[in-house]
């Protein structure tokens, strides 16, 4: 089984990585594999050149067709469309390579071993990275031990938590953020494949459409006309349990401890450990987002007031599961806030973590 990595472990592994070894990350769709890869080298200026191997159907998709050679009577293959022509190193991304045809997974193997595709090199420094489905509800290729042992092999796997901050990242719905934050475990589920082909169930890409039909959905006042519409997306059980909460009082948010933190107190003072450990984590996601310099000042009072609150108020999980957090740098943007623009909230943090 190979090591299960998150999305910052997939980052450092991209970062120090050789160009000349092979990356090969395995996990579920939708979990944002082809974003990740894609942002980090193009933020270098390296383009990302995809190609979905399950839908080639002939070896000609990959390495070009053949072509006779007039000058010399030999037969030679054209470079195929997506081919960098300018010798600038490129990432070429293989989706989708346990869906292969046995024959494409052929041209891999020169691919994956000697940067050549019919005989034509990839520019110098190019990389390889592939990406494979994994799990029985998937039609799948067995992939030869030979190919799979080019390559450095990752069962990705992005915590809920990451994919909450994407979430606040790209302006998915607070209903549906909020719904993950209190049920983390609907974040995705796996496909049940003794109810067949078309049973749904959640996964990232299912909250991300739930969040673009509530906000298109605005005039619809009928809760049981929408619970049809969302369980298209992420099932029946699924969709009960959200538009449950949406009929439900809320949680507070992160960002309203961090704007008003006495007006949520009262609140606050009712939260079991797992509602602190949400709005915990919050914290610090919203912090590392950035805070505007007008509002710093707010948000560094009310983080003090809630940290001398936990304190006060004998919260010792959730006190040990805050400093958690600042100990491991797991969101350095919001380290630094607290190191820079928040000292007091940083005493009282290294008195946390003195005290554990």
């Amino acid at each position: 089984m190979a090591i299960t990595i998150n999305t910052g472990d997939l980052k450092t592994i991209l970062e120090t990585t050789p160009s000349t070894q092979n990356i090969l990350l395995v996990g579920k769709h939708g979990i944002g594999k082809s974003e990740i890869i894609t942002r980090h080298f193009e933020d270098q200026g390296i383009p990302v050149i995809a190609l979905f191997l399950g839908q080639m159907s002939d070896p000609g998709d990959l390495i070009g067709l053949p072509n006779k050679d007039e000058t010399t009577g030999k037969t030679e293959f054209m470079p195929p469309y997506w081919f960098p022509m300018d010798d600038k190193p490129v990432v070429l991304f293989l989706d989708e390579m346990n869906r292969a045809r046995p024959e494409i997974l052929q041209s891999v193997m020169d691919l994956s071993l000697n940067r050549k595709l019919a005989g034509r090199s990839l520019p110098p420094g190019s990389r390889v990275i592939a990406a494979v489905n994994d799990g029985e509800e998937y039609q799948l290729t067995d992939l030869d031990p030979a190919l799979v042992s080019r390559f450095n092999v990752y069962f990705f796997s992005p915590t809920v938590g990451e994919w909450l901050f994407w979430a606040k990242q790209h302006d998915i719905d607070q209903r549906v953020i909020n719904f993950i934050e209190e049920h983390p475990d609907e974040l995705e589920k796996n496909v049940d494949i003794n109810k067949g082909t078309f049973d749904k169930t959640p996964d990232r890409r299912a909250w991300v459409r739930v969040s673009g039909l509530l906000k298109a959905s605005g005039n619809i006042t009928d809760m049981n006309r929408l619970a049809k519409i969302i369980t298209g997306v992420i099932g029946a059980r699924s969709a009960s349990m959200f538009i449950q909460s949406l009929n439900q009082s809320r949680m507070l948010t992160a960002r309203e401890v961090l704007s008003d933190f006495g007006a949520c107190q009262r609140d606050l003072a009712s939260y079991t450990m797992p509602q602190m450990a949400i709005i915990n984590e919050g914290i610090y996601q919203v912090l590392e987002l950035g805070v505007d310099k007008k509002a710093a000042e707010v948000v560094g009072r009310n983080l003090v007031r809630y940290i001398q609150w936990m304190l006060n108020n004998g919260r010792q999980e959730a006190i040990a599961h805050f400093a958690s957090f600042f100990e491991n740098a797991t969101y350095p943007n919001a380290n630094a806030f607290i190191m820079m623009d928040c000292r007091e909230a940083l005493a009282l943090i290294n008195q946390m973590i003195a005290n554990l």
